[in-house]
């Protein structure tokens, strides 16, 4: 791809506005935003889009699976469509920003341009994905999966966390079809995908802390993940049993994830790229107390990496791991199913169009990985240029107090409608 300065007319940011201010007037759950995958929050925000879209006189359509797309004509036929993409689910109790943002900038630029009459030479079409946060279904990347063909039919049948019913029971509930998505029905090839943009909040400090409004994302990591791992030993009295013939499930645990912590604190001083978390560790309710050994401790892994060759080490270390724990307090690692995604790497020459773009903008930026995975990893897995710009957000993400400034998301994008004017067939 080769980029040349073509003017074009300013995004609509009061469109913007409007439909931040909407979804959260309508999906906002006490403190904080949520909007369930297939659920009645994410189908508001779909359903939003789509009337806004079709009040504009853009097309409108969705896939098998769901997704949304809204489509401006490029005036030259068979010349692909570049996507500007996010997801509009949400974490329960989560922020306003996280996904829904890169859906916004989409209908920011395709209303200033279907109203002045601007369009590329080949189709854009804003698409709103499915269920990308995996929190309600335990699946990564359901919605671009499922428009690429590539979901599995295990996937189908996973469960959501709150209804218990299957991924294929919500997605037929709403009108779409499941058997479709079994049978890989793609709704696009990568050869007629010329491109493809997803603008995100950053979800870490990084570009609050060096004053700088956006970041072009250079990769986002893979990673593996036991989200249901146990450790099961045998409850006894806490007075009456001795070290000996004790089988202390939080002991072991505890034991398991401090060696994980050192592993990982190793690595990253040996130059690798790696994150390592324990979001869950808990005692079974119903039977803990005070006077009691602990028989069974539930947690969680997440490990994260840029490299393969570092997820398999660490992955290989993990099983053993637990092994060697187990043998020594004489508990069971029940380590459950292993879930988990490839890293990917941007298309660096739809990078160079985009830094070429900010710094025609004026628009300071710096080029960062993501640590968080993101839609964009299964459109570059799958062969189509991708690229991911991040607006800089104060407070984090996932949380009720996401804040990203609407100026810097204002300046992301001109910055995408400017790079996407800006390519050549």
């Amino acid at each position: 791809m080769t980029g040349a300065s073509v003017r074009m007319p300013e995004p609509d940011a009061q469109l913007a506005r409007k439909l931040f201010d909407e979804l959260d007037r309508h999906t906002r759950d006490g403190a904080g935003i949520t909007r369930a995958s297939y659920g009645d929050g994410e189908q508001f925000a779909h359903n939003l889009i789509e009337k806004t879209a079709r009040d504009i006189g853009l097309e409108v359509s969705t896939d098998v699976a769901g997704n949304l797309y809204v489509t401006l004509r490029g005036r030259k036929e068979g010349a692909g469509t570049f996507l500007i993409a996010s997801h509009l689910d949400s974490v329960p109790q989560g922020g306003n920003f996280d996904g829904a943002a890169g859906v916004l900038a989409g209908m920011a630029i395709l209303s200033s341009w279907k109203r002045t009459g601007f369009a590329p030479e080949f189709d854009v079409a804003t698409m709103a994905i499915r269920a990308e946060e995996s929190t309600w279904f335990p699946y990564s990347y359901i919605g671009s999966k499922g428009a690429l063909g590539l979901l599995s039919e295990e996937a189908l049948e996973v469960r959501r966390a709150d209804t218990g019913r299957t991924l294929a029971e919500h997605i037929d509930a709403l009108g779409f079809s499941a058997a479709s998505v079994r049978d890989r029905v793609a709704h696009w090839k990568p050869n007629d995908v010329k491109g493809y943009v997803e603008l995100h909040i950053e979800q870490g400090p990084v570009l609050d802390g060096s004053d700088i409004p956006v970041a072009l994302v250079t990769g986002i990591r893979g990673s593996f993940r036991y989200r249901d791992a146990r450790v099961i030993g045998e409850y006894g009295h806490s007075g009456a049993v001795p070290r000996t013939y004790r089988h202390d499930a939080v002991v072991a645990a505890a034991d398991f994830v401090m060696q994980l912590d050192a592993k990982w604190r190793q690595l990253e001083q040996e130059g690798r790229d790696l994150t390592v978390t324990v979001g869950k560790f808990f005692t079974n309710p119903e039977q803990h107390a005070f006077s009691k050994i602990a028989g069974e401790v539930g947690l969680c892994i997440d490990v994260r990496s840029h490299e393969k060759a570092t997820l398999a080490l660490v992955k290989s270390f993990t099983d053993d791991l637990a092994r060697v724990i187990a043998d020594r307090y004489g508990v069971c690692f029940e380590l459950g199913v292993l879930t988990g995604s490839e890293p990917a790497i941007m298309d660096p020459g739809l990078i160079d169009i985009f830094d070429r773009a900010a710094t025609r903008l004026k628009i300071p930026h710096m080029r960062m990985a993501s640590g968080a995975g993101h839609d964009a990893a299964v459109f570059a897995g799958a062969g189509i240029p991708s690229a991911m710009i991040f607006v800089r957000n104060q407070n984090g993400s996932h949380n009720p107090d996401e804040a990203m400034r609407i100026e810097d998301f204002d300046l992301a994008v001109r910055l995408i409608a400017q790079g996407i004017s800006d390519l050549t067939c």
